[in-house]
């Protein structure tokens, strides 16, 4: 009954070893554009606002605004091409910035985008609310925070379905909003056709007015202040170069033609709309966006203008709840990159059943929940936390860039490449500078402690594992017995006996093996005469990137199963090995001892666990209990399983 209701809620298990599964949960351009292009595009519905309010009585001046802000959006899409061709493998910002800065840096542009993309998911959510509960009577506003809540964890079950799953389910709202919104900027730029002669003059006569009553460095200030404001436009950009690895092939490609949808889309959106605020001469309205403004002005005053308006505004809402699954789908992917360099617990590089990072999706789902918890879901709280970090990441990815090609000059236009990441970088980083300066104290303060104290997390895990490899190591030197190859090669294998008593080991690396191994000799000597090693190969964030890696995998696993079967063998003890693989390594493990059990009828089950000196909860969160969970299922059995310790 369970297994039937996950299935129906969740899917079927997909087969990580099917060469075709790749390709089958791949994104092409579309989806991708849908999947992580709505993240930037509904930063549409309050960017170029904020940015025009930020002008005050110099409305003209937002035309620059919008002619920077283009030429903005351009420039960080052709900077993170460049990430997408050298990282063809995904991990974006937190890659760049550790392999070509330093490991540090890409630490902190990793915690930066841990954060941002939470914030992108409760900030999403709490403004697609907002939007609903603005059409709804005002008694039902209490229920607000628990529809945001019940929001996230839709999102979260649909995108442990898979990402391509929840991009197709949200592609309606994604089209609906991207086509009645082109529609509206064209019909509403055509409408006012004849106030495009004045824009240009008006924005120069303005500017030129202040600059003789305030001078030049002031208009500038005054620009480059509204600008920064709406920086909120650009987040997002960076979503793709997480995800190259769930692309279609060829990957780079595909990465490539999504960056240059999200770009055209957002900077068509971003600008069209600034260009409709100034010839509408739209005015801020008590409990209405200025979107909503202007499309209520375009769509007159009849019911069937407002029944349209009322579907542009819920689409815009919609559009921002699938905004908020980027975040699922590109923060897990931060997670594992992050995992895999033992910064965060190996669980986070773990996939389930669906080829999803299923651990990661519940991060993010807990922490938008508890977001969302804090300030009480109020957008005007989390707007100043947001689009900080992403400012971080963008600055060091593309400094990272820059720096690649200073030392890659042999390369053919490198300075051409060059002068565009650093002019992007300086773009971005000066961007990062003004939110700072106007928002620390209002509360951005809030979002870097939140960044250190992660960082700090982050080293002490790293650290820790780094201590349990170097035991590890020199248990491994310690422990690992030769093999005389030469008399190994040409030994028949040893018939065997399975009625015979037989030890059947559970191996995970060659130190906890050999030591599990001798353990049983010196406690049971001549008790056994059957030896089974039995080895499940994890495919997770990092064998399952491609096709060399999965073998890889494999051929590791088999190797060091070999290595134990023929050190029996040469000291003619009967031997085999069995070996599985899977993205559940429990459940593989299991199905092994299955088999073995059905062949041996005289078997006990050994495994060994690492005893820490200092057993804490948060190392028993760092590594698995493997060990553990195998023995109570194998003691539900009725078979028997004997855990040596193994001090660190």
């Amino acid at each position: 009954m369970f297994y039937s209701l996950k299935k129906f809620f969740f899917g079927k298990p997909l087969d990580p070893l099917n060469p075709k599964i790749r390709q089958n949960i791949a994104l092409i351009t579309l989806l991708a554009w849908v999947g992580l292009g709505a993240d930037p595009l509904s930063s549409s519905c309050y960017g170029p606002e904020e940015a025009y309010i930020a002008l005050g009585a110099n409305p003209e001046l937002a035309f620059f605004i919008a002619i920077i802000s283009i030429v903005t959006i351009f420039i960080i899409s052709f900077g993170y091409n460049q990430v997408i061709a050298l990282f063809p493998n995904g991990g974006g910002g937190y890659q760049v910035a550790s392999k070509l800065l330093h490991p540090f840096l890409g630490l902190i542009a990793g915690t930066a985008l841990i954060v941002d993309y939470a914030l992108t998911i409760a900030i999403s959510i709490a403004s697609g609310t907002d939007a609903v509960f603005s059409f709804l009577p005002l008694k039902i506003a209490p229920f607000k925070l628990l529809v945001e809540n019940v929001s996230v964890i839709l999102l979260l079950a649909l995108n442990l379905r898979g990402i391509k799953e929840a991009v197709q389910f949200l592609l309606p709202v994604f089209l609906g909003f991207v086509v009645t919104h082109v529609v509206l900027i064209i019909y509403g730029v055509f409408a006012h056709a004849e106030g495009l002669s004045v824009v240009v003059p008006h924005a120069l006569e303005t500017t030129h007015k202040l600059a003789n009553s305030l001078g030049w460095v002031a208009t500038i200030g005054l620009i480059l202040h509204a600008y920064s404001l709406g920086a909120g436009t650009y987040t997002g950009l960076e979503a793709v170069s997480n995800n190259v690895q769930r692309l279609a092939e060829p990957r780079v490609k595909t990465g490539k033609r999504t960056m240059l949808c999200m770009a055209f889309s957002l900077s068509f959106m971003a600008g069209g709309i600034i260009l409709l605020y100034l010839l509408w001469q739209v005015q801020p309205k008590p409990g209405m966006t200025l979107n909503a403004v202007v499309f209520e002005a375009i769509l007159g005053p009849s019911k069937i203008g407002h029944l349209l308006l009322l579907i542009i505004l819920l689409l815009e809402a919609g559009l921002l709840f699938v905004a908020a699954n980027a975040g699922f789908a590109s923060g897990p992917n931060v997670l594992a990159s992050m995992a895999l360099d033992n910064l965060v617990p190996n669980r986070f590089r773990h996939l389930s059943n669906r080829l999803v990072v299923q651990n990661g999706l519940f991060f993010y789902g807990f922490m938008a929940l508890g977001i969302l918890f804090l300030t009480m879901g109020r957008v005007s709280i989390l707007v100043v936390l947001y689009s900080i970090n992403v400012f971080i990441t963008f600055s060091l990815s593309l400094l990272g860039i820059s720096i690649y090609w200073l030392k890659h000059k042999k390369r053919k236009n490198w300075i051409w490449h060059f002068l565009l990441s650093s002019f992007a970088c300086l773009i971005t980083t000066s961007i990062l500078c003004i939110v700072l300066f106007y928002k620390f104290k209002a509360g951005a303060w809030a979002t870097l402690f939140i960044t250190a104290l992660l960082v700090f997390v982050c080293i002490f895990i790293r650290l820790h594992y780094q201590y349990v490899a170097k035991e590890l190591a020199k248990l491994d030197r310690l422990l690992e017995q030769p093999l005389d190859q030469t008399s190994v090669e040409y030994l028949a294998p040893y018939a065997i006996n399975p009625q015979l008593p037989t030890a059947a080991i559970f191996v995970n690396n060659l130190s906890v093996g050999m030591h599990t191994l001798l353990s049983i000799l010196r406690l049971f000597p001549g008790q056994f005469k059957n030896f089974v090693f039995l080895s499940a190969g994890a495919v997770d964030a990092a064998s399952f990137q491609g096709e060399q890696e999965l073998e890889a995998m494999q051929g590791k696993v088999n190797h060091q199963l070999d290595y134990f079967v023929k050190y029996c063998r040469q000291y003619q003890i009967p031997a085999e090995s069995y070996s599985a693989f899977g993205t559940d390594t429990m459940e593989q493990l299991k199905e092994l001892s299955d088999i073995v059990q059905n062949k041996y009828p005289h078997v006990i089950f050994f495994a060994t666990q690492l005893i820490f000196r200092h057993e804490t909860l948060v190392t028993k969160f760092l590594h698995n209990q493997t060990p553990l969970l195998l023995q109570h299922y194998l003691h539900l059995h009725g078979r028997e399983l004997m855990i040596m310790p193994m001090r660190i």
